[in-house]
Protein backbone atom coordinates (compact mmCIF):
# COMPACT_ATOMS: atom_id res chain seq x y z
CA UNK A 1 0.00 0.00 0.00
CA UNK A 2 1.43 3.66 -0.86
CA UNK A 3 1.74 5.99 2.33
CA UNK A 4 -0.31 9.40 1.21
CA UNK A 5 1.59 12.43 2.00
CA UNK A 6 -0.05 14.42 5.06
CA UNK A 7 0.27 17.60 3.28
CA UNK A 8 -3.10 18.19 1.28
CA UNK A 9 -3.71 20.42 -1.36
CA UNK A 10 -6.94 21.52 -0.10
CA UNK A 11 -6.71 24.46 1.99
CA UNK A 12 -10.34 24.32 3.53
CA UNK A 13 -8.70 20.68 4.40
CA UNK A 14 -7.34 20.47 8.49
CA UNK A 15 -6.92 16.74 9.21
CA UNK A 16 -6.82 14.33 7.49
CA UNK A 17 -7.61 10.64 9.50
CA UNK A 18 -6.75 7.06 8.34
CA UNK A 19 -4.80 3.82 9.77
CA UNK A 20 -1.33 3.53 9.63
CA UNK A 21 0.25 0.12 8.02
CA UNK A 22 -0.14 -1.48 12.19
CA UNK A 23 -3.72 -0.25 12.33
CA UNK A 24 -3.87 2.45 14.38
CA UNK A 25 -6.18 5.40 13.70
CA UNK A 26 -4.61 8.52 13.11
CA UNK A 27 -5.60 12.14 13.09
CA UNK A 28 -3.09 14.36 11.70
CA UNK A 29 -3.15 18.10 10.97
CA UNK A 30 -2.23 18.92 7.40
CA UNK A 31 0.79 20.81 8.42
CA UNK A 32 2.16 18.10 10.66
CA UNK A 33 1.35 20.70 14.23
CA UNK A 34 -0.92 18.43 15.80
CA UNK A 35 -2.62 14.65 15.95
CA UNK A 36 -2.98 11.55 17.55
CA UNK A 37 -3.48 8.14 17.59
CA UNK A 38 -6.32 6.67 18.48
CA UNK A 39 -8.26 3.62 19.35
CA UNK A 40 -10.87 3.80 17.13
CA UNK A 41 -11.97 5.43 13.78
CA UNK A 42 -14.78 7.08 15.44
CA UNK A 43 -11.97 8.59 18.37
CA UNK A 44 -10.04 9.74 15.70
CA UNK A 45 -12.49 11.50 13.79
CA UNK A 46 -13.90 13.46 17.04
CA UNK A 47 -10.65 14.77 17.68
CA UNK A 48 -9.92 15.96 14.40
CA UNK A 49 -13.57 17.64 14.34
CA UNK A 50 -13.68 18.95 17.88
CA UNK A 51 -10.25 20.68 16.61
CA UNK A 52 -11.27 22.14 13.93
CA UNK A 53 -14.53 23.68 14.90
CA UNK A 54 -16.62 21.05 13.54
CA UNK A 55 -16.51 23.26 9.94
CA UNK A 56 -17.89 21.09 7.49
CA UNK A 57 -14.85 20.16 4.59
CA UNK A 58 -11.91 20.45 7.28
CA UNK A 59 -11.60 17.09 7.83
CA UNK A 60 -11.32 14.02 5.50
CA UNK A 61 -11.66 10.10 5.96
CA UNK A 62 -9.04 7.95 3.96
CA UNK A 63 -8.85 4.39 3.03
CA UNK A 64 -5.24 4.57 2.03
CA UNK A 65 -2.95 4.43 4.57
CA UNK A 66 -1.20 7.29 6.49
CA UNK A 67 1.86 8.07 8.27
CA UNK A 68 3.05 10.73 10.86
CA UNK A 69 5.91 13.30 8.85
CA UNK A 70 8.41 14.26 11.19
Amino acid sequence: MAVEKIAVAARHLHFLVGQDRQGHWLAVERHGLAGGIFATREAALRYARDETGRRPGTVRLTRRTIAFRL
